[in-house]
């Protein structure tokens, strides 16, 4: 088979100044090419992420005794010995006057805050976190949009030891208890509110439910982000102002951990029940993220960063370590497209000089679709547009190069929170072929493995990946033996991951992603769970029950109907249909909304009662019902047909 002739191939000039290319020569490498580096990558462990430790140069308190010490997955040790923080990583690569963080929301507004002014309030709330009680090992949560607020509280509890969760604002009270109430945290910092789409979002008495709902509480931080003035009530726990946690003048001292210590908690999007609670380490993240934004992102000081996310999303980890790499961030509160102003984000990318710009699929092909022009702004400073959260079809590529510009890279990524971090994607001296992922990360050993656990090419598979990385999980949240993290990853094939993506390795060395194989619902680039959308409609009288599909489809569009078996009597009219936006609106998030609602006779089942959320989502995109589900495994298998019909005549309505 030829190798198609690649969309675009990579500058020799902006390749040869790049630290992937300076990284190589550390590494003594004779080829200087990207597939010589990836073979090394993964055939040489121990030899390629020594390198990284080296070349970046990372702190370690005490030395590690030896990189991998055991390679089994899972239960992989890396760099047993090693103690360090993350948290001194993040601080320590700005001077003083740099900027560290630009705070940018969608009325164009911004502030700057200095390296110096950063760890100032780092050691302040660390500070009044440790006299609050905040130790080694406690976790502190955050229900807060994304802002610095959110950077500085992270970093504070990271410096401590302490296990961080944030959550955003749009996430009900009750959907944040679901996964904060699991950690049984020590403080709470939460926002007055947020912006989106012109409207200042009022959280105070959320903010309030929450930290009633979490009864291990210590105290809680309120901030003033949108100038909501906080009530006088009473709170279940002691109450203390951001100002006054945050402009105390204290030494910044950070903890030496373990290599393995848990840094930060990450929830899954709760499809079939709770939330699962994904513990990644220190020192994993640390070499990863640096892996991943310094060699692939080519980002470095006097970069800036802007990538639209929420701070419940992977994406926002990210973000936050750009720092790493010495770098400036950019926080964003607000829409990525406001009706007011829908280029705002390309606005202040042009006026901050934005190096790398990041958004999702949906994003770009929204910009396309309603005729916006980002070259109406100076965007020469981009070099990098990361795109993540779910396929981005090869339509999207021809825009960006006649919109944002004809040398940037398209840098199309596929990823997970799991990993917290990339499985695929570009660097700076990779092709980039439309519709396609350049090539495997850096130390990730993937590849697309039949039902029989072989590695094929050219074939849609299951992205595995066959040897540990880094910041694969330490372990599930309240899962002692380990069993559900091993059913989640390994109960397919024992000792290899997978992650559940269809996916295609081609012979040219390229990764298309098909689309999801599990449930995870995934909107505009940010994931939602199913089961906040069941558990907020399944509560209306009305509702039988619920389920909810988020389904990709040949255009590059993202379908996310909700069908709904009816309680007798009732009848799904405009009131009702507006009831059931309303409930999950307020009882999940205004994301969760979906895009239809569909009165169907009943909901396909497991025989054990769960919800076939895969097996339908197929069936709406096409696939034979033979491929799809084994009919003797199903409550009602009179139901399939139903649900293939239903993707047949939407296919037909868009042919």
């Amino acid at each position: 088979m030829s190798v198609p002739d690649p969309f675009m191939t990579p500058d020799p000039q902006a390749v040869a100044d790049s630290n992937l290319m300076d990284f190589a020569r550390h590494a003594g490498m004779a080829a200087s090419d990207y597939a010589a580096l990836y073979q090394w990558s993964v055939t040489d462990l121990e030899g390629f992420w020594a390198t990284v430790w080296e070349y970046f140069d990372i702190d370690a308190d005490t030395p590690y005794e030896q990189v991998l010490a055991d390679e089994r997955m899972p239960g992989a040790r890396w760099f047993p010995g090693a103690t360090l923080n993350y948290a001194h990583h993040a601080l320590r690569n700005l001077a003083d006057d740099a900027v560290a963080v630009i705070a940018l929301d969608e009325t164009g507004s911004c502030y700057e805050v200095t390296a110096s002014h950063l760890r100032a309030q780092v050691a302040s709330v660390a500070a009044t976190l440790r006299e609050l009680g905040v130790g080694t090992g406690d976790r502190v949560v955050g229900y807060l949009p994304n802002t610095p607020h959110a950077i500085v509280a992270f970093l504070a509890a990271a410096s401590l030891g302490a296990v961080w969760s944030v959550c955003g604002q749009d996430y009900a009270p009750k959907a944040a208890a679901d996964r904060f109430a699991q950690l049984e945290p020590t403080v709470l910092i939460a926002a007055d509110g947020y912006l989106f789409n012109g409207t200042t979002h009022d959280r105070r008495d959320a903010a309030l439910e929450l930290a009633g709902a979490l009864p291990t509480l210590k105290a809680t931080l309120l901030v003033d982000h949108v100038g909501l003035p906080w009530p006088s009530r009473a709170y279940p726990s002691l109450v203390v102002p951001w100002e006054d946690a945050s402009t105390r003048t204290e030494p910044l001292a950070c903890t030496p951990v373990p290599f393995d210590h848990p840094l930060w908690v990450v929830f899954s999007s709760g499809t079939t029940g709770l939330p699962k609670g994904i513990v990644h380490g220190h020192g994993g993240v640390v070499v990863e993220h640096l892996k991943t934004l310094g060699l692939h992102s080519d980002l470095g000081p006097g970069d800036r960063l802007l990538w639209y996310t929420t701070t419940h999303w992977m994406m926002w980890n990210l973000v936050v370590s750009t720092l790493l790499t010495g770098a400036t961030t950019c926080t964003y509160d607000g829409s990525p497209a406001p009706l007011a102003e829908p280029d705002i984000l390309w606005k202040l990318a042009a006026r901050h000089r934005v190096t790398v710009f990041g958004t999702s699929p949906q994003y770009l092909l929204g910009m396309a679709k309603f005729g916006i022009d980002p070259s109406v702004h100076d965007l020469s400073s981009i070099r990098v547009v990361g795109c993540t959260g779910s396929t981005l079809p090869a339509s999207a590529y021809p825009w960006v190069r006649d919109h944002v510009g004809e040398r940037v890279l398209l840098a199309s990524i596929s990823g997970g929170t799991d990993v917290v971090s990339g499985f695929a994607g570009s660097a700076p001296n990779t092709p980039v072929w439309a519709g396609e992922l350049s090539a495997p990360h850096l130390g990730v050993a993937l590849a697309a493995h039949d039902a029989e656990g072989f590695p094929v090419v050219d074939r849609v598979g299951e992205l595995v990946v066959t040897r540990p990385m880094p910041s694969m999980p330490l372990y599930f949240w309240n899962d002692p033996d380990g069993r559900r993290y091993r059913e989640a990853y390994f109960s397919v094939y024992p000792g290899v991951w997978r992650h559940g993506d269809w996916i295609t390795v081609t012979g040219h060395g390229s990764v298309i992603v098909h689309g999801r194989s599990d449930s995870t619902l995934n909107r505009n680039g940010v994931r939602l769970g199913s089961a906040d959308i069941h558990g907020a409609v399944e509560r209306l009288p009305e509702i039988a029950e619920a389920l909810v599909i988020g389904a990709e489809e040949p255009d590059g569009g993202y379908w996310m109907p909700l069908f709904v078996v009816l309680a007798a009597g009732a009848e799904l009219d405009d009131t009702l249909r507006d009831r059931i936006r309303e409930a999950i609106r307020s009882g999940a998030s205004p994301r969760h909304v979906p895009d239809d609602i569909l009165e169907v006779p009943g909901i396909p089942h497991t025989r054990t009662g769960k919800k076939l959320e895969v097996p339908v989502k197929r069936l709406l995109q096409g696939a034979p019902v033979g491929q799809v589900v084994n009919l003797a495994t199903v409550d009602a298998p009179d139901l399939i047909d139903h649900y293939a019909r239903l993707g047949a005549e939407r296919r037909g309505r868009s042919a």
